[in-house]
């Protein structure tokens, strides 16, 4: 990870947006209440997607929702309702849909009801703090959402029974490794109304529950402890240190105590386990592996969705408490290549396992650690049921994050997304800038403001670690950032001014497992595209058949032994870049299977991804499945055996089917060819 470092530093305080209180230390940024940004173009049309697929209606079908006790039932009490509402509560209110929005009321009421004198809430039957760790974030949302000052309330009551109650936080326990995720809430509900016993109940938690700081520091489960076979692989304490999801939780609760402890312990913490996920784990598209453990950098290696939306997460809340631009930069890659790499366009069906390099979705055994043999279908439930539930977060909430305000009473855009932010700056003016773009696809931004008067504050600009520059044009000037900057722009803006500038997508490499060759164009990876064959099954439960429930298995109709000829050292040399207009899911592909609402059936798409590549490969005979995945890649250079052929490569959240780890072939042997 790049050294380089940009944020705010000026120690003024925000005069509208809530900031942390002493004695907490102040954050880099402040995260701007639910709705404040909207979605638009591409990323609007991905969330409606979203609401009329499984986050819109799966609580209408699915037994554990059905009938969960958080909304009055006799079913399913733990985590998946929880779960389900973290997404859906600002998926509504970003949408402004109605519908949605009247489900969350269903839901809410009787969790607001459910509040006892104690402070404990939730269905009866539970007595597990951790269901309520998730609840507690779904009331902070819904509160931001309406103003309802019964969620604060209810959040009051639960904290001051956390502080009045001896804890309770066994490291043996999903509510002992995910302890901190109550601090999430806690340090939202602090801002809110300046208790002094909530940072004590904090701290308590922090005190007595799993040590991540230290975990971080010596961090057991590296390569060697992968080669030894000691990674442990179970569900007791030294197992679920090693479990993805926990570890994708638990890289913010560092940097969450940071904001009370001060020590710069924690914040090291963070920075060092990110680095030695990459070192030790790391997978194409930002994600680390874990298929249900951690289980080191193969590209045959899967990554839990679970873990994807909660790293993704976690990146939005370290980026606000240390504002550093790498944190962003990995949140890009991790929204526009893991997040939609295992979901189908529609969101109608999802992966418990995705792979970097994926030919095969069946139901067939793979090399997993601890999963099972459906994990890698994409279904309804495959595996198992926890990402059904918690799976709908990922893009609302990196939505809610794209913009953050300042302490010095401005804007600072953290990722770039079309969107509408709607904010007080300056001296309490109120400022709209539409961001038009469609970026991660194409480079070109324009920002423009609309407000009623004159306004001067500060706008702050990122430029991603990856870009070596860029120029940011405004007001008949230019400014120039160098990678990893966030620009500062002081002007007086006025109705109708805008800023604009071009996002380099240069082509670029990255070196994987064996010396394989990853391709990166901005933040988008890019996979081999194969003609593919969508297989309906049925397997091991009910899929309920509602709607565009579904399990498809995948096959591969073309071949996907290729290696790359790629000259690295003149990457224009030989390759084609194809920009197509964006469509209504702009992470599909020719071939991909779309549920149609009017008809009722599901129809083939026949549209090209957004951005296509076309360059050289040789298929290498040798490279074969192995244990139904693509076996893994030779070591590169490969010596050329075969003829030259022309490949397409798409961006890995299009491709349901891919190689994104190429080996590469030997060009010093083949001169010939080239020339």
């Amino acid at each position: 990870m790049s050294l380089l470092f940009a944020s705010c530093t000026v120690k003024n305080k925000n005069e509208f947006y809530k900031s942390n209180p002493e004695p907490l230390k102040q954050n880099a940024y402040i995260k701007l209440p639910l709705g404040a940004v909207k979605p638009a173009g591409w990323l609007k049309s991905e969330l409606e997607a979203q609401a009329a697929g499984l986050t819109g209606h799966v609580d209408e079908f699915w037994p554990d929702l059905v009938n969960s006790s958080w909304r009055g039932g006799t079913g399913e009490a733990w985590e998946r309702a929880p779960y389900f509402l973290d997404g859906l509560v600002p998926l509504a209110y970003l949408l402004d849909n109605d519908l949605l929005k009247e489900k969350v009321k269903l839901w809410i009421e009787p969790i607001l009801a459910s509040s006892r004198d104690s402070g404990w809430y939730g269905p009866i039957k539970n007595n597990d703090r951790w269901p309520l760790a998730v609840a507690n974030k779904v009331l902070m949302q819904y509160y931001e959402a309406t103003g309802d000052e019964r969620a604060v309330e209810v959040l009051k009551k639960y904290f001051r029974y956390l502080h009045d109650t001896p804890p309770d936080w066994p490291d043996k326990d999903w509510r002992g490794v995910r302890a901190m995720e109550n601090a999430v809430t806690g340090y939202w509900l602090y801002r809110q109304t300046q208790e002094t016993w909530i940072p004590e109940a904090i701290e308590s938690i922090q005190e007595n529950s799993s040590d991540w700081a230290t975990f971080y520091e010596k961090f057991p489960w590296d390569s060697a402890a992968l080669a030894n076979k000691k990674i442990p692989l179970n569900w007791k304490e030294d197992g679920l240190t090693a479990h993805v999801v926990n570890n994708a939780m638990a890289i913010k609760y560092p940097g969450l105590w940071y904001q009370q402890s001060g020590d710069e312990r924690y914040k090291n913490a963070v920075f060092s386990g990110i680095e030695k996920y990459d070192l030790n784990h790391g997978q194409a598209g930002g994600r680390f592996s874990g298929d249900e453990h951690l289980s080191g950098k193969s590209p045959d290696r899967g990554t839990e969705l679970c873990s994807v939306v909660e790293y993704m997460f976690s990146l939005e809340e370290l980026y606000e408490i240390f504002g550093d631009n790498r944190l962003a930069d990995r949140l890009e890659l991790l929204t526009f290549n893991a997040l939609p790499g295992t979901t189908t366009p529609d969101m109608w069906a999802h992966q418990y396992d995705q792979q970097s390099n994926q030919v095969l979705v069946t139901g067939e055994k793979r090399e997993w650690s601890t999963n099972g043999n459906y994990s890698n279908i994409y279904g309804l439930m495959p595996n198992f049921a926890c990402c059904l539930a918690n799976m709908h977060q990922g893009w609302p909430k990196f939505v809610e994050s794209l913009w953050m305000a300042t302490n010095d009473n401005g804007l600072i855009a953290v990722a770039y997304s079309p969107s509408i932010v709607k904010a007080k700056v300056g001296k309490g003016k109120n400022v709209t800038i539409t961001e038009e773009t469609d970026y991660p696809f194409k480079g070109s931004v324009t920002l423009k403001f609309s407000t009623s008067e004159a306004i001067r504050f500060p706008l702050y600009l990122r430029v991603p670690g990856w870009a070596d520059s860029m120029v940011f044009n405004f007001k008949g000037k230019t400014k120039v950032g160098k990678a990893g900057a966030a620009v500062k722009i002081a002007e007086r803006w006025e109705d109708g001014d805008q800023v604009t500038f071009q996002i380099p997508l240069d082509l670029r490499t990255e070196r994987r497992y064996n010396n394989s060759l990853s391709l990166l164009r901005g933040p988008l990876y890019f996979s081999l595209r194969l003609e593919k064959e969508y297989k309906s099954v049925d397997i091991n439960y009910d899929n309920y058949g509602y709607k565009g429930s579904i399990d498809w298995e995948i096959y591969p109709k073309s071949s996907w032994n290729y290696g790359l000829m790629i000259d690295v050292k003149n990457m224009g040399r030989g390759i084609e870049v194809a920009e197509n207009p964006l469509t209504r899911y702009p992470f599909a592909d020719k071939g991909d299977m779309i549920w149609s609402a009017d008809s009722g059936k599901y129809i083939p798409w026949d549209k090209d991804a957004a951005v296509v590549i076309t360059t050289r490969g040789m298929r290498i005979p040798e490279w074969t499945l192995k244990n139904n995945s693509a076996g893994v890649p030779p070591v590169s250079p490969v010596k050329p055996e075969g003829n030259t052929e022309v490949i397409e490569l798409v961006p890995y959240g299009c491709a349901k089917l891919r190689i994104t780890e190429f080996p590469v072939i030997d060009l010093t042997q083949m001169m010939d060819v080239i020339r």
